[in-house]
């Protein structure tokens, strides 16, 4: 039965938030950096840094400009980004095929309980349409791609998070408006994207983003969670129904906070 009303569709955000792949990633790089005969390494800590920068070669870019002074030398390096990218990418989908990169607790849940009650699925990543369809394919089985309605991914969009350009780009080929939709994300450059793009937004933060500002996120949760793994001090903290993050109680929730009368209250809220 199409769903006319509410809460039409969810949007997961992939790297962080469906799954914890930023160490994968990490190693990845590292691994082509040696295939390169480059002397660089990145630990987790200037890793975790270098994850402000969104876009795996834009990073690698980043780090280049920051790195080298030669100009020739830069501009040499700067050529090979995206052999070097395409090299990290090789051995990220092969720690991926090898179940290296599990889906976070309550994601696979929350997909089935979204698609138990009729409801679309889609990904908005700056990640690769590669890394995409090998990490849903290892979590959830060779017809994953299946499970969703619409993938915006990669070089897609014009700008990169906190931009807003690859959510709106999930909404078009959801045929979905905003308000109609709930996002799920993990950074801060994933929250202000979402939230640019109009979506109410649930954050899950990681070792990579945690203790970033996520002030406006509609929800904050450690994990969304499930049965084998509760949230601790839930219900009553800041769930209202059960220890994890059911359909019911997010689409209930974001539900209640964008209809038209609650979004105009909140507007013209009291004056001070």
């Amino acid at each position: 039965m199409e769903i006319n009303t509410g809460i039409q569709a969810l949007i997961f955000d992939i790297d962080g938030t469906m799954a914890d792949t930023e160490e994968a990633h990490r190693l990845a790089f590292n691994l082509a950096f040696e295939r390169f005969r480059l002397d660089w390494t990145w630990g987790p800590s200037e890793y975790r840094e270098l994850l402000k920068v969104h876009g795996g070669k834009e990073r690698l870019t980043h780090y280049i400009d920051s790195l080298v002074d030669d100009d020739d030398e830069r501009a040499r390096l700067l050529e090979s980004v995206p052999r070097i990218h395409a090299e990290k990418t090789r051995f990220y989908s092969a720690f991926v095929r090898d179940g290296a990169v599990p889906l976070r607790p309550g994601v696979a849940r929350l997909l089935d309980e979204a698609r138990g009650a009729g409801r679309r699925l889609a990904i908005a990543s700056t990640t690769t349409a590669v890394n995409v369809d090998a990490l849903l394919q290892a979590t959830l089985g060779p017809r994953a791609l299946d499970m969703f309605d619409a993938i915006a991914c990669g070089d897609q969009a014009a700008a990169k998070k906190p931009a807003p350009d690859i959510y709106q780009l999930a909404l078009h080929r959801l045929g979905v408006p905003p308000q109609h939709a709930i996002a799920f994300e993990d950074s801060v450059y994933g929250l202000r994207a979402a939230q640019a793009a109009g979506l109410w937004t649930v954050v899950t933060p990681n070792f990579w983003t945690v203790g970033g500002d996520f002030d406006g996120a509609d929800l904050l949760l450690p994990s969304l969670g499930d049965p084998a793994h509760p949230l601790p001090n839930e219900p009553g903290n800041e769930l209202e129904s059960a220890a994890w993050l059911t359909f019911d109680e997010v689409t209930r929730r974001a539900e209640e906070q964008t209809a038209p009368e609650s979004v105009a209250g909140r507007a013209s809220g009291p004056l001070h």
